[in-house]
């Protein structure tokens, strides 16, 4: 039989994730099969795959029926839908989590999208979210806007596990993990345990290429046969791998300062860049391009079910991450000679991103409000 591709991910030290939750793969078993045969070490979540889940199947209407008939308001009643999939799949990783000692074995829950630039707001909602779910292996998804970064470090220092999303640049990396750091640095200082919270920083991968692809194009049919032109199409579908390879680079440089080896020493746990978007939109790239081109140890990959199908089909394991940092930063150099600059297109990137995820929220919000009023209705 031929070996699974997934499950040597992880002996190559990375997490495969699964980027979509369902109640019904869940009660099915199939997320229990997913974890056994494909070595799933954690699972995640956004506004996105909550909408669809709701809004596709029945899986739901029965708690929705209830909620409505019981005069549970339409707030309330998302909490309770949601807080209940993410404590039954996080039952389900229970024994991932224990085996790997906290490293695994997590289920990731949004705060509310339109709280991506409260600070606020966004650390009180991720400590309701933490103790509604009740359990110690859900991390709470914090969005990496500079709002979100004081969030990120009060909840580390309040240990409650986080995964910081919607990262595109890399200079926005370097500061979700400097606040992840400090959150560490303040539960050290507090005289409370840093081995008891984990974290990963969720470097979004394919939306940078279809964002630059075009870009790209453009400029070569503005300077037809011209060197930059020709620079130009040397990067098609190249900056999202070199953006995260980057990111990769600067992550072993942090780990190897004084700075963290002292944490590390007093059993702080290293912030893991996790893969994100790896789900291939451009079909002229190989399906399982954001995994094959992004594995090395100390990481995670969380995949769309296509892509981790596919990647279990033929995917090839290969350490692709280590001793990259040099080509991916002669890539990114090459992309600044075009316009606009690389941290100008992941700032629109993290726009629409925010705006993605606060729109699938409202769309969430108002299928549970149809199916309650249906419900009500009779």
């Amino acid at each position: 039989m031929k070996a699974n591709p997934l499950v040597a991910l992880g002996r190559a030290g990375q997490s495969p994730w699964l980027d979509y939750i369902h109640r019904g793969m869940i009660a099915s078993g199939e997320l229990a099969r997913r974890i056994a045969e494909d070595g799933i070490r954690g699972v995640t979540s956004n506004p996105t795959i909550f909408e669809k889940a709701v809004s596709s199947g029945r899986d739901y209407d029965a708690q929705i029926g209830a909620l409505a008939r019981g005069g549970t308001k339409l707030l309330e009643a998302y909490k309770a839908i949601v807080t209940d999939d993410i404590r039954a799949a996080a039952d389900v990783l229970r024994p991932v989590y224990d085996a790997t000692r906290g490293d695994d074995g997590y289920v990731s829950l949004e705060v509310d999208p339109d709280l991506a630039r409260d600070s606020k707001s966004t650390i009180v909602r991720a400590r309701e979210l933490f103790d509604a779910v009740g359990r110690p292996n859900v991390m709470i998804k914090i969005p990496g806007t500079k709002e979100g970064l004081p969030a990120v470090e009060e909840t580390i220092a309040a240990g409650i596990p986080v995964n910081v999303t919607l990262i595109f640049s890399v200079r926005r990396y370097e500061e979700v993990a400097d606040a992840y750091m400090r959150g560490v640095e303040r539960r050290i200082a507090a005289a409370g345990d840093p081995r008891d919270v984990a974290s990963v920083a969720s470097f979004f991968v394919s939306r940078i290429d279809t964002a630059v692809d075009p870009l790209l194009l453009s400029t070569v049919e503005r300077w037809p046969g011209s060197p930059k032109a020709g620079t130009a199409l040397s990067l098609l579908g190249k900056t999202a791998v070199a953006s995260a390879r980057l990111a990769y680079a600067r992550f072993l440089a942090i780990v190897g300062t004084p700075r963290w080896r002292s944490l590390a020493a007093l059993g702080a746990r290293v912030q893991r860049p996790l893969w994100a978007s790896t789900g291939t939109k451009n079909p002229k790239y190989s399906d399982v391009k954001y995994v094959e081109e992004l594995i090395g140890p100390d990481t995670v990959n969380t995949m769309p079910p296509q892509t981790m199908d596919a990647f279990r089909e033929h995917g090839a394991v290969a350490d692709t991450l280590s001793g990259a940092g040099a080509d991916a930063k002669a890539v990114l150099d090459d992309f600044a000679l075009m316009e606009p600059g690389i941290e100008e297109v992941c700032a629109r990137l993290e726009e629409e991103g925010v705006k993605s995820f606060l729109d699938s929220y409202r769309k969430l919000l108002a299928a549970v409000e149809r199916r309650m009023n249906t419900v009500s209705a009779g």
